[in-house]
This record gives C-alpha cells, sequence and structure tokens, in this order.
C-alpha cells in the first residue's frame, strides 16, 4: 500500500497558528518630552511570556542620551523667587544686559524599566497588533552645561556638583505592531505617552513622554494554544 506523504502547512498557516511561549525584542528607542524641548535616543530591550494567546507578561528596559535647555519658567516658585531678585540685582548695577534670559543646557540620561501584561489582537496572519499599560520606573541623571559665569553661580548654589539624578515612578498607555515575517521573527513597533515627574523640587509640573521603538522580535517555544486563559470562579 502506497503511502501518502506528509504536507507542508503554507506559512501563512503556520504564521496564523504558531504562538511561542516566548518574546525576545531588541530594537532603537527614542523618548520626547515636549515641554522640556528634550529628544533623547538610545535602545530598547524586551522579553516576554505567553500567558495565553491574548495574554503576555513581559518586562522592558530603554537607555537613551540627549540634550536640552531648560529656562527659567519650568522652575519652582520657590526657586523662581530665589534667583529672580538675584539677575534684578545684576541687571541693576550693569553686570548683566537687561535682556539677559536665565536658561540652562543640560545633558540628559533616562533609562526606563517596564513591568506588566500585553494584550495582542490576533486576527490577522502578518500583522499582530496590541495595547499594554506602562507602569514603571524612570531613572534620569541630568548634568549642567552652563554658559556663563551668572549660570554658573546659579548652578553651584542650587546644585553644587553640577549634577542631579533621581528614580521615580511613571504610568501610561501604549500599544504597538507586530509584522511577522516568517513564524518566528517579526519587525516590532511599539510607542507610548508615559507621565511622570522629576525633580519636585526644581521643576514646577510633572510632564508627558512619548517612548517609541522599532526593531526585530523573535519567537520560540512551545506553541501556546489556549485563548484567554483566564480562570473562571465557579460559586459554591
Amino acid at each position: 500500500m502506497q503511502s501518502i506523504p506528509a504536507t507542508t502547512p503554507p506559512p501563512h498557516e503556520e504564521l496564523r497558528d504558531y504562538v511561542g511561549h516566548f518574546l525576545i525584542y531588541a530594537g532603537g528607542a527614542e523618548i520626547d518630552t515636549p515641554a522640556l524641548g528634550l529628544s533623547e535616543q538610545g535602545f530598547h530591550l524586551q522579553a516576554g511570556m505567553r500567558w495565553s494567546r491574548h495574554i503576555s507578561l513581559g518586562i522592558d528596559f530603554s537607555h537613551v542620551t540627549g540634550n536640552n535647555t531648560i529656562g527659567l519658567g519650568l522652575a519652582t516658585t520657590a526657586l523662581q523667587n530665589e534667583v529672580n531678585p538675584l539677575l534684578a540685582n545684576l541687571k541693576a548695577t550693569g553686570i548683566i544686559p537687561q535682556n539677559y534670559v536665565a536658561a540652562l543646557p543640560l545633558s540628559s540620561t533616562t533609562s526606563t524599566l517596564t513591568a506588566g501584561p500585553e494584550f495582542p489582537y490576533r486576527r490577522w496572519n502578518r500583522i499582530t497588533p496590541y495595547i499594554r499599560p506602562s507602569i514603571g520606573f524612570i531613572f534620569e541623571n541630568a548634568t549642567a552645561l552652563p554658559p556663563d559665569f551668572v549660570t554658573k553661580l546659579l548652578v553651584k548654589s542650587i546644585a553644587p556638583t553640577g549634577m542631579e539624578s533621581q528614580i521615580t515612578e511613571f504610568y501610561g498607555v501604549g500599544g504597538g505592531c507586530g509584522f511577522n515575517l516568517t513564524k518566528h521573527f517579526s519587525l516590532v513597533v511599539q510607542g507610548d505617552v508615559v507621565h511622570y515627574h522629576l525633580f519636585p523640587s526644581l521643576l514646577r509640573n510633572g510632564t508627558n513622554a512619548f517612548r517609541i521603538s522599532v526593531g526585530p522580535g523573535v519567537q520560540f517555544g512551545k506553541n501556546v494554544t489556549t485563548k484567554w486563559g483566564i480562570p473562571v470562579l465557579h460559586p459554591e
């Protein structure tokens, strides 16, 4: 009796049916903070585990650097009340011109660490969009680059080392999309909007930032077949 050879499923069926238990992703990252005029570039690393076909749990890390200039108008009221009289005296004595505007150039290094769930929508073969909350910690290291002697004096009185560092929490919402190239490889594009308040003793308000990353993703491990995988509690 002649045997029937096994058939290989078409590529689109593999893309539809296979959901790897693990996912790793690495790429370029950018964090934009419009209120501070700050744009930073660097890298992004992410790893996740699929709880089910529609729920993933993961962790990610971003590290970016950039430069910006902070105006006195962004400072706390207490800091403005301290600096403005000093500037007024310097202008009155002619040490600085009347049109002098206090502004401080900064070099910034930002790292973020996020952990939480992700909810993909698996209807199409070639793309997998998803949404996720953004909850984590942000570590900021800001180094002052004073351009003149007045700014140097102000920095010396406010931050004697010329550097400020802080870790604080942030929260937001975001999502992305995986463009499925093969069974195991995809191009991942994701972003979110997060809110945080760094250096509250210096900056008056919290701010929103946009985190964006793009890079290749790899899924592997056993095929996850369960759909939502949420336990159902039955009353006695």
